[in-house]
Protein backbone atom coordinates (compact mmCIF):
# COMPACT_ATOMS: atom_id res chain seq x y z
CA UNK A 1 0.00 0.00 0.00
CA UNK A 2 1.44 3.42 -0.30
CA UNK A 3 2.79 5.28 2.55
CA UNK A 4 3.81 8.47 3.36
CA UNK A 5 6.67 8.81 4.18
CA UNK A 6 8.42 12.33 5.86
CA UNK A 7 10.12 14.03 3.14
CA UNK A 8 14.38 15.16 4.09
CA UNK A 9 15.95 18.24 2.39
CA UNK A 10 18.10 15.95 0.12
CA UNK A 11 16.65 14.25 -2.46
CA UNK A 12 18.69 10.47 -2.98
CA UNK A 13 17.50 11.04 -7.05
CA UNK A 14 19.90 13.77 -7.51
CA UNK A 15 22.56 11.24 -7.32
CA UNK A 16 21.02 8.99 -9.41
CA UNK A 17 21.01 11.81 -12.32
CA UNK A 18 24.68 12.90 -11.11
CA UNK A 19 25.65 8.67 -11.88
CA UNK A 20 23.40 8.60 -15.14
CA UNK A 21 24.90 11.11 -16.33
CA UNK A 22 28.15 10.11 -16.08
CA UNK A 23 27.77 6.81 -17.62
CA UNK A 24 25.76 8.59 -20.64
CA UNK A 25 29.09 10.69 -21.07
CA UNK A 26 31.42 7.68 -21.58
CA UNK A 27 29.13 5.85 -24.12
CA UNK A 28 28.57 9.19 -25.52
CA UNK A 29 32.25 9.53 -25.83
CA UNK A 30 32.83 5.88 -27.19
CA UNK A 31 30.32 6.59 -29.91
CA UNK A 32 32.56 9.74 -31.01
CA UNK A 33 35.74 7.54 -31.21
CA UNK A 34 35.70 6.44 -34.88
CA UNK A 35 35.15 10.02 -36.24
CA UNK A 36 38.13 10.82 -34.74
CA UNK A 37 40.26 7.22 -35.56
CA UNK A 38 38.24 6.69 -39.17
CA UNK A 39 41.30 8.54 -41.55
CA UNK A 40 43.66 6.52 -38.65
CA UNK A 41 42.14 3.10 -39.50
CA UNK A 42 42.01 3.87 -43.26
CA UNK A 43 45.18 4.53 -43.59
CA UNK A 44 46.89 1.90 -41.46
CA UNK A 45 44.38 -0.98 -42.63
CA UNK A 46 43.73 -0.04 -45.83
CA UNK A 47 39.94 0.39 -45.72
CA UNK A 48 38.10 2.57 -47.54
CA UNK A 49 35.61 5.46 -46.33
CA UNK A 50 32.40 3.62 -47.05
CA UNK A 51 33.62 0.00 -45.61
CA UNK A 52 34.98 2.24 -42.03
CA UNK A 53 30.93 3.90 -42.20
CA UNK A 54 29.47 0.56 -42.87
CA UNK A 55 30.80 -0.70 -39.43
CA UNK A 56 29.61 2.62 -37.66
CA UNK A 57 26.01 2.31 -39.32
CA UNK A 58 25.66 -1.20 -38.08
CA UNK A 59 26.51 0.61 -34.96
CA UNK A 60 24.27 3.02 -34.54
CA UNK A 61 21.40 0.84 -35.94
CA UNK A 62 21.58 -1.88 -33.25
CA UNK A 63 22.28 1.83 -30.69
CA UNK A 64 18.63 2.63 -31.89
CA UNK A 65 17.38 -1.16 -31.92
CA UNK A 66 18.54 -1.84 -28.12
CA UNK A 67 16.02 1.05 -26.95
CA UNK A 68 13.21 -0.44 -26.33
CA UNK A 69 14.46 -4.12 -25.33
CA UNK A 70 16.69 -2.22 -22.87
CA UNK A 71 13.80 -0.45 -21.34
CA UNK A 72 12.28 -3.73 -21.06
CA UNK A 73 15.25 -5.08 -19.16
CA UNK A 74 15.13 -2.47 -16.78
CA UNK A 75 12.03 -3.04 -15.73
CA UNK A 76 12.67 -6.85 -15.17
CA UNK A 77 16.21 -6.57 -13.67
CA UNK A 78 16.67 -3.18 -12.94
CA UNK A 79 18.54 0.00 -14.11
CA UNK A 80 21.72 -1.21 -12.13
CA UNK A 81 22.08 -4.23 -13.15
CA UNK A 82 21.69 -3.43 -16.63
CA UNK A 83 24.15 -0.28 -16.77
CA UNK A 84 27.01 -2.68 -14.93
CA UNK A 85 26.76 -5.20 -17.86
CA UNK A 86 26.80 -2.58 -20.24
CA UNK A 87 29.65 -1.49 -19.24
CA UNK A 88 31.93 -4.61 -18.78
CA UNK A 89 30.18 -5.36 -22.31
CA UNK A 90 32.00 -2.00 -23.55
CA UNK A 91 34.95 -3.15 -21.73
CA UNK A 92 35.58 -6.44 -23.39
CA UNK A 93 35.02 -5.03 -26.98
CA UNK A 94 37.35 -2.02 -25.81
CA UNK A 95 40.22 -4.26 -24.81
CA UNK A 96 40.41 -6.26 -28.17
CA UNK A 97 39.84 -3.36 -30.47
CA UNK A 98 43.68 -2.83 -30.48
CA UNK A 99 44.28 -6.26 -31.80
CA UNK A 100 42.16 -6.20 -34.44
CA UNK A 101 43.47 -6.49 -38.33
CA UNK A 102 40.67 -7.05 -40.70
CA UNK A 103 37.67 -5.32 -41.56
CA UNK A 104 35.11 -8.10 -40.09
CA UNK A 105 36.86 -7.37 -36.55
CA UNK A 106 35.57 -3.78 -36.58
CA UNK A 107 31.93 -5.02 -37.72
CA UNK A 108 31.98 -7.34 -35.20
CA UNK A 109 33.73 -5.20 -32.39
CA UNK A 110 32.57 -1.48 -33.20
CA UNK A 111 29.37 -2.82 -35.27
CA UNK A 112 27.92 -5.06 -33.04
CA UNK A 113 29.05 -5.41 -29.68
CA UNK A 114 29.57 -1.36 -29.53
CA UNK A 115 26.35 -1.04 -30.54
CA UNK A 116 24.53 -3.14 -28.36
CA UNK A 117 26.64 -1.92 -25.19
CA UNK A 118 26.16 1.51 -25.75
CA UNK A 119 22.19 1.17 -26.68
CA UNK A 120 21.69 -0.15 -23.51
CA UNK A 121 22.74 3.03 -21.89
CA UNK A 122 21.04 6.13 -24.44
CA UNK A 123 18.85 7.89 -24.07
CA UNK A 124 15.87 5.46 -22.91
CA UNK A 125 18.24 5.43 -19.78
CA UNK A 126 17.84 9.28 -18.97
CA UNK A 127 13.81 9.00 -19.42
CA UNK A 128 13.36 5.69 -17.58
CA UNK A 129 15.49 7.99 -14.87
CA UNK A 130 13.34 10.89 -14.90
CA UNK A 131 10.03 9.17 -15.07
CA UNK A 132 10.64 7.09 -12.23
CA UNK A 133 12.54 9.40 -9.69
CA UNK A 134 10.84 12.57 -10.98
CA UNK A 135 7.18 14.00 -11.66
CA UNK A 136 8.46 18.06 -11.27
CA UNK A 137 11.57 18.84 -12.76
CA UNK A 138 11.01 15.71 -15.35
CA UNK A 139 11.83 17.74 -18.91
CA UNK A 140 15.16 19.64 -17.03
CA UNK A 141 16.32 16.12 -16.01
CA UNK A 142 15.82 14.80 -19.10
CA UNK A 143 17.12 17.42 -21.00
CA UNK A 144 20.60 17.59 -18.59
CA UNK A 145 20.81 13.61 -19.25
CA UNK A 146 20.30 14.48 -23.06
CA UNK A 147 23.11 17.24 -22.61
CA UNK A 148 25.62 14.45 -21.11
CA UNK A 149 26.31 13.10 -24.70
CA UNK A 150 27.35 16.63 -25.57
CA UNK A 151 29.47 17.06 -22.37
CA UNK A 152 31.34 13.39 -23.44
CA UNK A 153 32.30 15.11 -26.89
CA UNK A 154 33.92 18.39 -25.09
CA UNK A 155 35.53 15.78 -22.79
CA UNK A 156 36.88 13.43 -24.71
CA UNK A 157 37.10 14.33 -28.13
CA UNK A 158 40.31 16.85 -28.37
CA UNK A 159 41.92 14.31 -25.97
CA UNK A 160 41.30 11.25 -28.13
CA UNK A 161 42.35 13.23 -30.94
CA UNK A 162 45.46 14.49 -29.43
CA UNK A 163 46.51 10.99 -28.27
CA UNK A 164 45.69 9.13 -31.18
CA UNK A 165 47.97 11.25 -32.86
CA UNK A 166 50.92 11.88 -30.08
CA UNK A 167 50.77 8.90 -28.63
CA UNK A 168 48.72 5.97 -30.81
CA UNK A 169 45.28 5.55 -31.14
CA UNK A 170 45.88 2.38 -29.19
CA UNK A 171 46.39 4.44 -25.92
CA UNK A 172 43.56 6.70 -26.82
CA UNK A 173 41.52 3.19 -26.63
CA UNK A 174 43.06 2.29 -23.42
CA UNK A 175 42.05 5.71 -21.87
CA UNK A 176 38.76 4.91 -22.74
CA UNK A 177 38.59 1.75 -20.97
CA UNK A 178 40.04 2.67 -17.82
CA UNK A 179 37.61 5.47 -17.79
CA UNK A 180 34.78 2.69 -17.62
CA UNK A 181 36.72 0.71 -15.31
CA UNK A 182 35.96 3.39 -12.56
CA UNK A 183 32.89 4.06 -12.88
CA UNK A 184 31.43 0.30 -12.81
CA UNK A 185 31.50 0.26 -8.98
CA UNK A 186 30.84 3.24 -8.97
CA UNK A 187 27.56 2.42 -10.39
CA UNK A 188 27.51 -1.01 -8.61
CA UNK A 189 27.55 0.34 -5.32
CA UNK A 190 25.60 3.91 -5.38
CA UNK A 191 22.61 3.36 -8.16
CA UNK A 192 19.53 2.39 -7.44
CA UNK A 193 16.53 1.48 -9.49
CA UNK A 194 14.01 2.96 -7.98
CA UNK A 195 12.73 6.15 -5.44
CA UNK A 196 11.06 3.02 -3.05
CA UNK A 197 14.70 1.69 -2.90
CA UNK A 198 15.75 4.40 -0.82
CA UNK A 199 12.03 5.13 1.15
CA UNK A 200 11.15 7.76 -1.06
CA UNK A 201 8.62 9.10 -3.65
CA UNK A 202 9.41 10.31 -7.03
CA UNK A 203 10.11 14.43 -6.68
CA UNK A 204 6.64 16.11 -6.44
CA UNK A 205 4.81 12.92 -5.71
CA UNK A 206 3.55 12.75 -2.41
CA UNK A 207 2.92 9.12 -1.37
CA UNK A 208 5.90 6.28 -1.96
CA UNK A 209 5.04 3.49 -3.84
CA UNK A 210 6.37 -0.17 -5.44
CA UNK A 211 7.54 -0.28 -8.82
CA UNK A 212 5.33 -1.84 -10.51
CA UNK A 213 6.28 -5.57 -11.29
CA UNK A 214 6.98 -6.41 -14.58
CA UNK A 215 4.69 -8.53 -16.46
CA UNK A 216 5.10 -10.27 -20.19
CA UNK A 217 7.65 -11.93 -22.00
CA UNK A 218 10.67 -9.55 -22.28
CA UNK A 219 11.06 -9.85 -25.89
CA UNK A 220 7.55 -9.54 -26.91
CA UNK A 221 6.74 -6.60 -24.20
CA UNK A 222 8.55 -4.25 -26.47
CA UNK A 223 7.17 -6.06 -29.50
CA UNK A 224 3.53 -5.37 -28.42
CA UNK A 225 4.52 -1.87 -27.32
CA UNK A 226 5.57 -0.76 -30.65
CA UNK A 227 1.97 -2.68 -31.56
CA UNK A 228 0.01 -0.10 -29.73
CA UNK A 229 1.18 2.79 -30.04
CA UNK A 230 2.02 2.37 -33.98
CA UNK A 231 -2.40 2.71 -33.98
CA UNK A 232 -1.47 6.54 -33.00
CA UNK A 233 -0.74 9.10 -35.38
CA UNK A 234 1.55 11.22 -32.77
CA UNK A 235 3.58 7.87 -32.56
CA UNK A 236 4.47 8.06 -36.50
CA UNK A 237 4.95 12.24 -36.42
CA UNK A 238 8.03 11.69 -33.46
CA UNK A 239 9.24 8.98 -34.91
CA UNK A 240 9.22 10.89 -38.47
CA UNK A 241 11.18 13.81 -37.24
CA UNK A 242 13.59 11.61 -35.16
CA UNK A 243 14.54 9.82 -38.35
CA UNK A 244 15.37 13.35 -39.61
CA UNK A 245 16.94 14.49 -36.24
CA UNK A 246 19.10 11.14 -36.88
CA UNK A 247 19.61 11.47 -40.20
CA UNK A 248 20.60 15.48 -39.43
CA UNK A 249 23.10 14.62 -36.39
CA UNK A 250 25.05 11.93 -35.07
CA UNK A 251 24.80 9.81 -38.36
CA UNK A 252 25.67 12.75 -40.61
CA UNK A 253 27.84 15.45 -38.55
CA UNK A 254 29.22 13.10 -35.40
CA UNK A 255 30.41 10.27 -37.99
CA UNK A 256 31.50 12.48 -41.34
CA UNK A 257 32.17 16.43 -40.06
CA UNK A 258 36.27 15.61 -39.22
CA UNK A 259 36.91 13.42 -42.26
CA UNK A 260 35.08 16.76 -44.08
CA UNK A 261 37.17 19.28 -42.61
CA UNK A 262 40.55 16.65 -43.65
CA UNK A 263 39.11 16.96 -47.22
CA UNK A 264 39.75 20.72 -46.81
CA UNK A 265 43.02 20.33 -45.05
CA UNK A 266 42.08 21.09 -41.45
CA UNK A 267 44.38 19.29 -38.95
CA UNK A 268 42.05 16.27 -37.00
CA UNK A 269 42.78 17.95 -33.28
CA UNK A 270 41.47 21.38 -34.72
CA UNK A 271 38.68 19.27 -36.38
CA UNK A 272 37.75 17.79 -33.05
CA UNK A 273 37.74 20.85 -31.43
CA UNK A 274 34.74 22.19 -33.91
CA UNK A 275 33.20 18.74 -32.34
CA UNK A 276 34.05 19.71 -28.61
CA UNK A 277 33.10 23.06 -29.09
CA UNK A 278 29.54 21.94 -30.27
CA UNK A 279 29.56 19.85 -27.17
CA UNK A 280 29.85 22.99 -25.21
CA UNK A 281 27.41 24.73 -26.60
CA UNK A 282 24.69 21.68 -27.05
CA UNK A 283 25.02 21.18 -23.04
CA UNK A 284 23.79 24.53 -22.58
CA UNK A 285 20.91 24.72 -25.40
CA UNK A 286 19.79 21.19 -24.67
CA UNK A 287 19.42 21.62 -20.54
CA UNK A 288 17.88 24.64 -21.51
CA UNK A 289 15.54 22.82 -24.01
CA UNK A 290 14.20 20.66 -21.08
CA UNK A 291 13.59 23.90 -19.18
CA UNK A 292 11.79 24.96 -21.68
CA UNK A 293 9.61 21.98 -22.48
CA UNK A 294 8.24 22.20 -18.87
CA UNK A 295 7.15 25.78 -19.85
CA UNK A 296 5.89 26.15 -23.70
CA UNK A 297 4.50 23.80 -26.19
CA UNK A 298 6.97 21.32 -27.21
CA UNK A 299 5.76 21.06 -30.84
CA UNK A 300 6.62 24.82 -31.55
CA UNK A 301 10.06 24.17 -29.78
CA UNK A 302 10.37 21.35 -32.04
CA UNK A 303 9.46 23.21 -35.23
CA UNK A 304 12.13 25.89 -34.12
CA UNK A 305 14.52 23.64 -33.52
CA UNK A 306 14.33 21.32 -36.37
CA UNK A 307 13.88 24.86 -38.66
CA UNK A 308 17.47 26.36 -37.35
CA UNK A 309 19.51 23.17 -37.57
CA UNK A 310 18.52 23.23 -40.80
CA UNK A 311 19.66 26.40 -42.02
CA UNK A 312 22.83 25.81 -39.82
CA UNK A 313 23.27 22.25 -42.53
CA UNK A 314 22.65 24.69 -45.63
CA UNK A 315 25.35 27.11 -44.40
CA UNK A 316 27.96 24.36 -43.82
CA UNK A 317 29.45 23.85 -47.09
CA UNK A 318 30.07 27.68 -47.00
CA UNK A 319 31.63 27.44 -43.97
CA UNK A 320 34.18 24.30 -45.13
CA UNK A 321 35.36 26.51 -48.01
CA UNK A 322 35.67 29.69 -46.53
CA UNK A 323 38.08 28.45 -43.16
CA UNK A 324 37.96 28.13 -39.60
CA UNK A 325 36.47 31.34 -38.88
CA UNK A 326 33.06 30.62 -40.80
CA UNK A 327 33.35 26.74 -38.90
CA UNK A 328 33.37 28.70 -35.29
CA UNK A 329 30.29 30.24 -36.08
CA UNK A 330 28.39 26.86 -38.27
CA UNK A 331 29.72 24.83 -34.38
CA UNK A 332 28.15 27.72 -31.94
CA UNK A 333 25.14 28.01 -34.22
CA UNK A 334 24.35 23.96 -34.36
CA UNK A 335 25.51 23.08 -30.90
CA UNK A 336 22.98 24.79 -29.37
CA UNK A 337 20.53 22.63 -31.35
CA UNK A 338 22.39 19.92 -31.76
CA UNK A 339 19.92 17.18 -29.76
CA UNK A 340 17.89 19.77 -27.97
CA UNK A 341 14.80 18.32 -29.55
CA UNK A 342 15.05 15.00 -27.37
CA UNK A 343 13.57 16.78 -24.12
CA UNK A 344 10.26 17.62 -25.96
CA UNK A 345 10.09 14.73 -27.91
CA UNK A 346 10.08 12.88 -24.83
CA UNK A 347 7.86 14.67 -23.43
CA UNK A 348 5.17 14.22 -25.63
CA UNK A 349 5.62 10.67 -25.93
CA UNK A 350 5.16 10.60 -22.25
CA UNK A 351 2.08 12.64 -22.49
CA UNK A 352 0.98 10.58 -24.81
CA UNK A 353 1.44 6.86 -23.65
CA UNK A 354 1.89 7.39 -19.79
CA UNK A 355 4.95 7.13 -17.91
CA UNK A 356 4.47 3.30 -17.41
CA UNK A 357 5.22 2.98 -21.47
CA UNK A 358 6.73 6.14 -22.00
CA UNK A 359 10.14 3.94 -21.87
CA UNK A 360 9.74 1.15 -24.15
CA UNK A 361 7.83 3.74 -26.93
CA UNK A 362 10.52 6.31 -26.60
CA UNK A 363 13.26 3.78 -27.21
CA UNK A 364 10.88 2.55 -30.69
CA UNK A 365 11.34 6.24 -31.38
CA UNK A 366 14.83 6.81 -31.03
CA UNK A 367 14.70 3.52 -33.24
CA UNK A 368 13.38 5.81 -35.61
CA UNK A 369 16.58 8.03 -34.76
CA UNK A 370 19.12 5.69 -35.30
CA UNK A 371 17.74 3.97 -38.74
CA UNK A 372 18.09 8.19 -39.89
CA UNK A 373 21.19 7.87 -38.46
CA UNK A 374 22.23 4.63 -40.01
CA UNK A 375 21.19 5.98 -43.34
CA UNK A 376 23.28 9.28 -43.05
CA UNK A 377 26.56 7.17 -42.10
CA UNK A 378 27.02 4.84 -44.73
CA UNK A 379 25.02 7.35 -47.38
CA UNK A 380 27.10 10.32 -46.82
CA UNK A 381 30.51 7.99 -47.19
CA UNK A 382 29.22 6.58 -50.51
CA UNK A 383 28.61 9.90 -51.88
CA UNK A 384 31.71 11.26 -50.41
CA UNK A 385 33.40 8.35 -52.57
CA UNK A 386 31.43 9.09 -55.75
CA UNK A 387 31.11 12.72 -55.99
CA UNK A 388 34.33 13.30 -53.92
CA UNK A 389 32.75 15.71 -51.15
CA UNK A 390 30.02 16.09 -48.50
CA UNK A 391 28.35 18.90 -49.92
CA UNK A 392 25.17 16.98 -51.30
CA UNK A 393 24.56 15.03 -47.77
CA UNK A 394 25.18 18.14 -45.97
CA UNK A 395 22.45 19.86 -48.37
CA UNK A 396 19.87 17.02 -48.52
CA UNK A 397 20.18 16.92 -44.72
CA UNK A 398 19.38 20.30 -44.10
CA UNK A 399 15.40 20.44 -46.07
CA UNK A 400 14.73 17.28 -44.44
CA UNK A 401 15.35 19.52 -41.44
CA UNK A 402 12.62 21.83 -42.64
CA UNK A 403 9.93 18.68 -43.13
CA UNK A 404 10.90 17.99 -39.92
CA UNK A 405 9.70 20.99 -38.56
CA UNK A 406 6.37 21.01 -40.17
CA UNK A 407 6.05 17.44 -38.67
CA UNK A 408 6.27 18.68 -35.79
CA UNK A 409 3.59 21.17 -35.76
CA UNK A 410 1.15 18.28 -36.67
CA UNK A 411 1.72 16.23 -33.70
CA UNK A 412 -1.47 17.32 -32.20
CA UNK A 413 -3.78 17.02 -34.44
CA UNK A 414 -2.70 13.57 -34.97
CA UNK A 415 -3.44 13.10 -31.58
CA UNK A 416 -6.48 14.02 -31.44
CA UNK A 417 -7.79 12.29 -34.96
CA UNK A 418 -6.57 8.93 -33.28
CA UNK A 419 -8.66 9.58 -30.29
CA UNK A 420 -11.46 9.99 -32.69
CA UNK A 421 -10.66 7.30 -34.60
CA UNK A 422 -9.89 4.94 -31.31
Amino acid sequence: MPQERPSSSFYYGWIIVSIAFLTLLLSAAISSVPSVLMQTWEQEFGWDRSAVSGAMSIRILLYGLMGPFSAALMSRFGIRRVMVISILLLVVSLILTPFMTAIWQLFLLWGIVVGVGTGSLANVLGVTVANRWFVKHKGLVIGMLTASAATGQLLFLPLMAKISTEIGWRYAILTVVIALLVLAPIVAIWMRNHPYDVGKAALGATAVTAPPAFTGNLFLAPIQALGSATKSGTFWLLAGTFFFCGFSTNGLIGTHLIPACGDFNIPIVMAAGLLSLMGLFDLVGTTLSGWLSDRFDSRWLLFWYYSLRGLSLLYLPQALGLGYTQLLIFAVFYGLDWIATVPPTAKLASEKFGPEKAGMIFGWIVVAHQLGASTAAYGAGVMRELLGSYTLPFVLAGFACFFASVMALRVREAGRMTRRIL
